[in-house]
Formats: structure tokens, C-alpha cells, sequence
């Protein structure tokens, strides 16, 4: 008698047969999903390919599911340290001082003692080949007068690029719970290095960096090895894996990837090699446009002096917010916010108060922008401000002439243009889903008699093509309501 899969039999029927050949199947299978796994866990995972020259995405797998950044964080670390060199606050030579706080920083440092000094440049190289902590720490201390107001001043700058799912907590990335990121957003700051700095980028090249009697090898294994990296940045914590951001050119085209998650710096490596081979013959060798726009810098003083409890200004009667909680893992922030929040306030008119405007932006990005509350009757839910009667004001601009009906509001601004430019910037992302809509201003007096003009589109045919236009807006990170104007 012969034992085959737990079959006894002389001969091996077909049936027989048949089962054995599924099973080894199944087995094979089972193999390949337990390697998988062992390669990237699923909790964090997420990869991004952009074309840095078109702006197309080539590949995303959770691009935007929240992950830890790592050592990642320092991109924006040195993104301001690159901003305020063309600003001239700091020069390449200017000497940085280690503080005991900074010194204490774990592993991977340089140890510079406490009271010790440092050039600029030498924090540089630092960051971008060993990766040091200590620096990064007294580098942030140095820019902003402490870690925290420079991790105020990050999380800021990432709103202004763009990095709706971003917020950072320190300057060198080590582990926090509410320091968050996503593999789209690390492309975007990938990209607006590149673009802002061209010529600082050149430091993500280097191969090793001397300090004292040592030599540290830049961790990107990947320089070098693969044709045409010329940078970022690598990143690693037991709670986020193996992180690489990586930018690539070859052949007139360049891309810039992201893997964020692997096991191993191995797998890491692997899976990002593996990207470029597939991805970057795909990108386009046209000429390269701007996919990152520059933010003004803002008054480092003035960010470094606001305390979180200040009393709030009116600045959030000039903000677009929605009414409902959104269901995040790690923030109750909804992404998009801030970012409309600046397209209001940077077309401010001439009455309104910028500084206070600017203060209150610094507040809101320190802490998580908790959700207004539910707002009184004598109140407007879109402007989450207590409001007088609406007075209509004649406007020297056509209204939609379906004033009645179903409409949607993306915002409340100081000022026509503002709104205007806020309408045209909607109808820009979402030209088919609005093409049949009407721009609509309306006036509306709010707390303090102040005029605000609302930004709306009218012409919906139905409360649910209202919805679905809201719903796709949103995904482009624009705040929006449904309302029916009677």
C-alpha cells in the first residue's frame, strides 16, 4: 500500500490525482503570500512613482494611508534650512551650538557634545548621509528657538507645498505618534526640493561625509548602484520600517518614488529598484513643468512668539470648514483645511487684519484644528461664525440666474478676487462635474461688520448632483457644502 496525500491506494486515480495537484497549488501559494508578508507588513506598506516632469502618476498602492516618517522628516528639515540660506538669515559657514537637549537625541548621531559648535554646512552633510539626530534637533533649535516652534514651522511649510496629510512633531523624525505622513505627500516634498533648490540639491549626492577622524557612509545604498539616483533620503523606526524616497533622471526623463514600510533595507532597496525599472521608461522626456508652487516664508519671530492658547481672532470666519467629523486614524484634521485657509487669507483686503490672520494659521497647525461645534441657530454652518441677517449687495458681476434651487458653497472670503480665484481654481480640478453650474458671489455680513463673500456654484438640477459634486470637490481637498436656496 502506498501513502499519497493521506490516499492509500495501489493505483492513483485521476480524482486522486486531481487533489494532489490542487493541494501542491494551494501550497505554492501559501509560500509566495507568507514571503509577501515578510517583505512588507500590510499595516505599512504604501509606494508612489510621480513623473517629476508631467506630474503623472505612474504608480500608487496607499499613497494616502497615514504612516510614520521616520528619519524622512529630515527632507523638510533641510528643505528650511535650504529657505533661509536663500534668505540670507544663515549663511553655509554660520556656527550652530549643541544643546544638551539636542545632545541627549538617540542613535544615529554624530555625539557632538553639549556647548559645542557646528557649521551649517557640516549639518548638512550630516542629515543627509548619516542621518544624525543631534544635528537635525539643533539645527531646528537654531532656526526657530526651539524644536517645537521648528516643528510648527515644518508642519506649516507642509500645508503651503501641498502635504495635506503631514504633520510634524520634531526635527529629526524619532518616534511620535502624531508625526504622520503619507507616500503622496513625501513625493511632494521630494519634488519641491528639487524644483525650489536645484542647486542645494546636489548635497542628496553625496556618497560619504568626514567629521572629526570619521567617515560615515551615506545610508542610501542606492547612489551609485542604480543609474541616474541622485538622492533623497532614507528613514527607519521599528514602528514606520524601512522608508526611501528616491529621485531618479536618465535619459531625459525623471521621476521621483517612494517606499515607505519594508521589512528590510534589503526588501526596502529591492522594491524601490524595482520601481525604477518598470516605471521610469514611462515617464515623459518633455520639458518639465512646475508641479510644486513656492510659498512665501513666514516671519520665523512671529511663529516663534505665538502661544498655543492665544484667544482665537476672527480668522475663522474667514475659513471654508466642514460640519462633519472626519474619520481619520491619527488626527481629526481634515486635510485640505489649512490649504484653504491660506487661499483665503493671502488675498486678505485691506481692512482685515493679516497679522492676526497669520497668528491665528500658526495656532491652528501646532495643534490638531478641533472641529467647530455645533453651530446656533443664528449661524451660518459654512462660515462656523455667528452671522447677521444677510444683506445682498449689488455686485458689478452677472449671478447665476438659477439663484433658487440646489447650490454648493466651497468658501467665505474678505474679498471678490479672493473668491473669484478661489472659483476658478474649483472649476480647474473639476471642469466636467461644473460645467453645467453658474459662479455664484453673494455677500453676507458676519460678527464685527464685516463683509465676507461666499463662494458658490448654482445650477445643480438635484440635491444629489449637488452631493456628488461636493464629494468629488472634497477629494481635492476643498471644503464644501450642499445648500438649497429657496
Amino acid at each position: 500500500m502506498r501513502t499519497f496525500f493521506g490516499f492509500k491506494s495501489r493505483r492513483l486515480s485521476v480524482s486522486n490525482l486531481s487533489y494532489a495537484v490542487a493541494v501542491i497549488a494551494m501550497g505554492l501559494l501559501i509560500n509566495i503570500a507568507a514571503m509577501q508578508a515578510t517583505t512588507f507588513a500590510a499595516t505599512k506598506y504604501a509606494g508612489f512613482v510621480i513623473d517629476a516632469k508631467s506630474g503623472k502618476v505612474l504608480y500608487s498602492r496607499y499613497a494616502d494611508a497615514r504612516r510614520y516618517p521616520a528619519s524622512l522628516t529630515k527632507m523638510m528639515t533641510l528643505y528650511l534650512v535650504f529657505e533661509d540660506l536663500k534668505r540670507g538669515k544663515i549663511s553655509l559657514n554660520t556656527r550652530i551650538k549643541m544643546s544638551r537637549y539636542a545632545a541627549s537625541q538617540p542613535p544615529s548621531k554624530l555625539g557632538i557634545k553639549p556647548g559645542k559648535t557646528f557649521t551649517v554646512r557640516q549639518g548638512i552633510y550630516a542629515l543627509v548621509t548619516k542621518s544624525a539626530n543631534d544635528v537635525a534637533t539643533a539645527i531646528g533649535e537654531k532656526l526657530s528657538g526651539s524644536e517645537k516652534a521648528f516643528a510648527r514651522r515644518m508642519t506649516i511649510k507642509a500645508r503651503q507645498l501641498g502635504m495635506h496629510r503631514t504633520t510634524f512633531k520634531n526635527a529629526n523624525g524619532l518616534p511620535n505618534r502624531q508625526q504622520v505622513t503619507t507616500a503622496r505627500d513625501m513625493s511632494k516634498l521630494g519634488l519641491a526640493l528639487k524644483e525650489h533648490f536645484p542647486k542645494e540639491f546636489k548635497y542628496f549626492k553625496t556618497r560619504s561625509f568626514k567629521y572629526g577622524s570619521r567617515k560615515y557612509p551615506n545610508h542610501n545604498r542606492l547612489l551609485g548602484k542604480i543609474k541616474g539616483v541622485d538622492g533623497i533620503k532614507t528613514g527607519y523606526t521599528r514602528a514606520s520600517g524601512f522608508n526611501l524616497v528616491s529621485s531618479v533622471s536618465r535619459g531625459n526623463r525623471r521621476i521621483v518614488a517612494v517606499v515607505l514600510g519594508g521589512k528590510t533595507g534589503r526588501t526596502r532597496n529591492a522594491q524601490m529598484a524595482k520601481l525604477i525599472g518598470k516605471y521610469l521608461p514611462r515617464a515623459t522626456r518633455g520639458r518639465a513643468k512646475t508641479l510644486i508652487a513656492k510659498a512665501k516664508p513666514l516671519n520665523s519671530k512671529k511663529q516663534n512668539t505665538v502661544k498655543p492658547e492665544a484667544k482665537p481672532t476672527s480668522l475663522l470666519a474667514f475659513v471654508a470648514m466642514p460640519t462633519n467629523r472626519p474619520k481619520a486614524p491619527f488626527s481629526n484634521t481634515k486635510p485640505g483645511r489649512i490649504e484653504i485657509a491660506y487661499q483665503t487669507s493671502s488675498f486678505a483686503s485691506t481692512t482685515a487684519n493679516v497679522s492676526a490672520i497669520r497668528a491665528k494659521l500658526i495656532e491652528l497647525a501646532a495643534r490638531s484644528m478641533p472641529l467647530p461645534k455645533p453651530s446656533p441657530k443664528n449661524s451660518d454652518p459654512i462660515l462656523t461664525g455667528s452671522v447677521s441677517k444677510v444683506k445682498y449687495v449689488a455686485m458689478n458681476q452677472p449671478i447665476s440666474k438659477n439663484r433658487k434651487g440646489w447650490q454648493i458653497q466651497i468658501g467665505a472670503t474678505p474679498s471678490r478676487a479672493s473668491a473669484e480665484k478661489l472659483l476658478t481654481s474649483a472649476r480647474t480640478k473639476a471642469k466636467n462635474i461644473l460645467s453645467s453650474t453658474d459662479n455664484y458671489m453673494e455677500p453676507v455680513v458676519v460678527e464685527g461688520n464685516t463683509t465676507l463673500i461666499r463662494a458658490r456654484f448654482a445650477g445643480f438640477s438635484s440635491k444629489r448632483s449637488a452631493k456628488k459634486a461636493c464629494k468629488y470637490l472634497k477629494r481635492r481637498k476643498f471644503a464644501c457644502l450642499t445648500i438649497l436656496n429657496n
